[in-house]
Parts: C-alpha cells; sequence; structure tokens
C-alpha cells in the first residue's frame, strides 16, 4: 500500500493491530539526537543500493537515481544544519532519511532495505561518525600539543619550582614541566588512535543478529566506505559498543590530563603564585569587582571532565547487563558519545590557544626555586658521594634546613663556614648547589631535567609530532 509522504515513514507495522502508543513514540524517539548521524547514514545507504544493484535488486537506473537523490538530500542537510530535522514525525534518523528518499524517488524507495536491519544499520552509522569525531579530536590534540612545544622551545631556560604535596620540592626546567604534559597529551593521541581502530570494523552484513541472508559482498562493501576490515560475528557485531566505550574512556582521560594542566596554571595565574599571566583572549571580568581577571577557561575546562566522566559511566552501566544481541537500551549509547566529542574538541582547541597566549613571569618563578631550600636533595646527595651514608646525610642536611628556617635564612646566601658547621665533608664544589640552575644541571639521567636531556627531549617530541 503506498505511504503518503506526509506520514512518518516506518519500517514495521503489519504485525500490530494498533501503533504505538503516544507515549512510547514520544519516549522512544532518538532523531532529536540522532541527526548527526546523517552523512554517515547517506553513506551506508549509498554503499549498500550500489551493493543492492549487484545482486539484481536494483536496475542500473534505479541505482543512480537512488545514488543522486541521496547525494542531494545529503547536501540539502548539510546546508540546513539541525534545522533540516526538526518538526519531522519520523523516530530517527534512519526512517527520516527513507522518507526523505521517499520523497524524491517514490517506491523506489521501499527496496533500499531489502535485506538489511536498523541494527547492523545504527551500528554502521556510529562506526562512521566515531571515526570522523575521533580524526577531529586527534587533529586538535596534534595543535595543543605543537602549542606546548613551541611554548617550551621559546622559554627553553626558565627555572620553576616543581611539587610534590603542592609543597615546594626540586627546581625544573620549564620546558621540562610542558614536557609532561606532552606525554600524558601524547598518550592520549595513541589511546585515540587504537579507538580508531575498535572502531574500523564495518557491521554491514549482519542484519539483526543472524547475518544477511542476500550473498552481499562485504570486503568490498568494507572498502568503499573506508573501513580496515569487517565484523567477524554477526551477533557481536549489532551488539558491541566497545569501540564507544573505548572512546568515552580515551575522552575522559583526556579531560583528565586537560584538567590537571587548567589546576595547575589556575593556581600558577594566581596572585599568590604569579608565576604566569593568562591572555586576556582566555580570560573574563568580574559583574562586581573590577580588578578582577579570572580564568574561566580552565575552569570551564576541569568543569567539563566531571560531565565526560559521567558520560563512561553511564554507556558503561548501559552496557553490563544486557543479553545477546541487540537491544533497545543501545539507543542511550549515542547521546554520551555524541556530548563527549562535542566537549573534547573544542576543549582541546581552547586549552591550545590558553597555552599560546599566556606569558610567563620568568623572575617569580626563579624567585620560589631559590626560596625554601629546594636544594636540599642535592646536597644531602653531594655527601653521599663524599662517603657520608644517605641516612645521616639526610638528617645533616635537615638540621641545616630547620636552623635556616628559623633563622629566615636562604640557601644562596649560606657560606662554606656555615655548611661546615653540619659537616666537615662539604667543601667549596658544594656551594654551586646552593642555587637552583646546579641542581638542575645535575639532572643529567635520560628523562631528567638537566637541559642536555631535556634538549633531547624536546627534539625526540618535536620528531614523533612530525612523524604521527
Amino acid at each position: 500500500m503506498k505511504k503518503s509522504p506526509k506520514q512518518p515513514y516506518r519500517l514495521w507495522g503489519g504485525r500490530f493491530e494498533k501503533g504505538a502508543g503516544e507515549q512510547l513514540e514520544t519516549f522512544s524517539r532518538s532523531l532529536q539526537f540522532d541527526y548527526r548521524l546523517a552523512q554517515a547514514d547517506i553513506r551506508g545507504t549509498k554503499a549498500y543500493a550500489g551493493e543492492l544493484q549487484r545482486l539484481g535488486i536494483f536496475s542500473r537506473p534505479e541505482a543512480e537515481k537512488i545514488s543522486k537523490s541521496l547525494d542531494a538530500i545529503a547536501t540539502e542537510a548539510a546546508a540546513a544544519g539541525k534545522k533540516y530535522f526538526e518538526g519531522a514525525a519520523e523516530e530517527d534518523i534512519h526512517t527520516f532519511l527513507l522518507g526523505k528518499l521517499r520523497e524524491r524517488t517514490g517506491e523506489l524507495a521501499d527496496k533500499v532495505h531489502t535485506g538489511r536491519s536498523r541494527n547492523e544499520q545504527v551500528a554502521l552509522d556510529f562506526r562512521l561518525w566515531l571515526k570522523d569525531a575521533i580524526g577531529a579530536s586527534q587533529f586538535a590534540l596534534k595543535t595543543l600539543l605543537g602549542s606546548l612545544l613551541e611554548m617550551a622551545e621559546k622559554h627553553s631556560s626558565v627555572i620553576l619550582p616543581g611539587y610534590t604535596h603542592l609543597r615546594r620540592a626540586q627546581p625544573l626546567l620549564w620546558p621540562h614541566y610542558l614536557l609532561a604534559y606532552f606525554e600524558m597529551f601524547s598518550r592520549d593521541y595513541q589511546r585515540l588512535e587504537r579507538c580508531f581502530e575498535s572502531a574500523d570494523v564495518m557491521p554491514l552484513g549482519s542484519g539483526a543478529l543472524a547475518g544477511g541472508g542476500l550473498p552481499m559482498d562485504r570486503k568490498k562493501l568494507a572498502s568503499e566506505l573506508g573501513f580496515a576490515r569487517v565484523s567477524r560475528n554477526s551477533l557481536d557485531a549489532v551488539s558491541d559498543r566497545d569501540f564507544a566505550l573505548e572512546f568515552l574512556f580515551a575522552a575522559s582521560l583526556c579531560f583528565l590530563h586537560l584538567s590537571r594542566l587548567a589546576e595547575d596554571w589556575i593556581l600558577y595565574s594566581s596572585e599568590e603564585f604569579g608565576f604566569l599571566e593568562m591572555g586576556d583572549e582566555v580570560s573574563t571580568g568580574s559583574s562586581l569587582m573590577p580588578q578582577k581577571k579570572n580564568p574561566d577557561s580552565l575552569e570551564l575546562i576541569r568543569g567539563k571532565t566531571g560531565r565526560v566522566l559521567g558520560h563512561l559511566v553511564a554507556l558503561a552501566t548501559t552496557l553490563k547487563a544486557q543479553p545477546l544481541a541487540y537491544n533497545r537500551d543501545l539507543q542511550e549509547d549515542k547521546e554520551p558519545v555524541f556530548d563527549a566529542a562535542e566537549q573534547l574538541e573544542p576543549a582541546l582547541r581552547l586549552a591550545a590557544q590558553v597555552v599560546e597566549t599566556t606569558a610567563l613571569r620568568p623572575e617569580a618563578m626563579r624567585k620560589a626555586s631559590a626560596e625554601g631550600w629546594l636544594c636540599a636533595t642535592d646536597l644531602a646527595e653531594f655527601l653521599a658521594t663524599k662517603g657520608v651514608a644517605f641516612h645521616q646525610a639526610h638528617e645533616i642536611v635537615g638540621k641545616l634546613v630547620l636552623d635556616s628556617v628559623r633563622a629566615g635564612k636562604q640557601s644562596e646566601s649560606c657560606s662554606l663556614e656555615e655548611l661546615q658547621r653540619y659537616s666537615p665533608a662539604f667543601d667549596e664544589e658544594a656551594l654551586p648547589l646552593l642555587a637552583p640552575e646546579a641542581g638542575i644541571a645535575r639532572r643529567t639521567v635520560p628523562g631528567g631535567t638537566a637541559p642536555a636531556s631535556v634538549s633531547q627531549a624536546l627534539e625526540e617530541a618535536r620528531a614523533w609530532l612530525k612523524a604521527t
């Protein structure tokens, strides 16, 4: 029976004497969020229609008409954006697009779904969409990684205090500090690469759960759609959402790293630290206090971290007790992933802008590195090289620090005579260690903060980024 284009397009109904109730229809609608899959769905349907032509379901002219009509719909949807889908009666993006196709091709559109299940269709669309989203996030990550390296190379000799327990610990080179975040974000990039590989599996041809009933060339379809391989089990293919969960984990971990950087720089840009000043482009003011310059960009990044972590927990909870194969619960897989992806890419771009527009205050950083006896470990290690057992050396330097703190004396004002009051093993070679530069220079192991080690690490990081 011919359907009116004004009525919602449906893929089922003959089995039922009544239509679905209004409450169920409203509750089960997904078009308001799965419209994002439109371009992926069109790509999949075009490829599938081509395979139906090979199988004799479509003639060549019919397949060409379908293909041209889908191209026109794709152009319309891209131009109109979200408005293109507003007010539609269809329950999801799949039926919406078939309805649009029917408006252009009539009953020919009813053949497009031959041998295809929405279960495999949505799995295909979701994978196609996520592969694109991963690529966009990786591009933004590379921008951030490049910004970190540029800042590190620009300020290669700046010294800052390193912290443990948020207490000054040992002096560091600023590029060594930035390279710590480079390591985190490069792991995030590699994690996203593995997520891409997980998503790069084509489920089309799996049917609803048991495998398609038509002799499709799945490998040819996979190649046409840009997939590296085809799924190996139809039950798994339609119900697997590991790739989505892996993306949420990767996005969550990336946000955790962004949040740690944000926390550092919120502190470092405060008046209490004064190590850096964020650019006006990434700061805001107060509606009441004229003097304020607030790090809202970083606070928002830090705040969105909890949101994305929540999406990871939500999807894991949805998946934890589903029997094989497909269940409608899986409709809940998309909104967490859509939102996480739509938060991650802008957060990475914003973080890169923060790095690019931030000005350092090297004098304040060096001053903080010289205060608080951050050279204490170097002095203890010096004594150990002179034959003093390290436990005793630790005690000796600890007493030196205690007395100096009580007297309000900093390390660089300490004389050799004063050092020798605590141990005769101190000699003139110990005096340079009272300055933070000498302590930094001693950390020459690979991965250490000595200038040569940091220079090598920067070279390796730049090479990795160029090759990625």
